[in-house]
């Protein structure tokens, strides 16, 4: 990478990174061209040279923690050594990255991420095909194997994740009394339920 390339991947981090600081700061209302500015130190060319627009780091900022976060549940289906545990797996890393990023699961849970959601499905479901893989993949096997009800993909990461995200929204606006660990150790079990044959 040549000293340019560095110093135009430096200034996109920052402004990444302060898109996120004032988004948790003062929510999306408050994400502006001169907060933005301000917090990252950055020129309003710059910002429009990278992202094309306020938008266009907010859409970047959401695919990639996105994207951090279909790496992290990736990684909790190399171990299981079953069906169930895996989803035990799948609900304790969701509830963890939860947990460990608040801010960040604000942002991914937030009306903002579901209007880019809707608004850019295709392009947001190709970009993310390939860290999704591994979770269809994975059900797929298991229903191969009869562990697993036979029922469509969507339907199968909709009993899968549907609750831990519907927990999640509750948790981090402040809605739920309980914790992310006490949920991570009660919902695996109604979840496998769903999902029996």
């Amino acid at each position: 990478m040549s000293p340019k390339q560095r110093r135009g991947a430096e200034t996109a981090e920052r402004l990444l990174d302060a898109a996120l600081t004032v988004y948790s700061e003062a929510g999306e209302q408050g994400v502006t061209v001169s907060a933005l500015t301000r917090t990252s130190g950055v020129s309003l060319g710059s910002l429009y040279h990278h992202f094309g627009s306020v938008d266009g780091l907010m859409n970047a900022l959401v695919v990639r923690w996105l994207g951090r976060l279909l790496e992290h549940l990736g990684g909790a289906l190399a171990e299981p050594r079953d069906a169930r545990a895996g989803i035990e797996s799948i609900v304790h890393a969701y509830l963890s990255f939860v947990r460990d990023h608040p801010d960040e699961a604000r942002l991914l849970h937030s009306a903002y991420a579901d209007r880019l959601g809707m608004e850019q499905a295709r392009q947001l479901r190709d970009a993310q095909e390939a860290r999704l893989s591994p979770l269809t993949q994975w059900l797929e096997g298991y229903v191969a194997a009869g562990e697993i009800a036979d029922l469509p993909g969507p339907v199968l990461e909709a009993l899968v994740l549907g609750p831990v995200i519907g927990f999640a929204r509750g948790w981090l606006a402040g809605a739920s009394g309980v914790a992310p660990d006490e949920a991570a150790r009660l919902l695996p079990d109604r979840i496998w339920r769903s999902l029996e044959p």
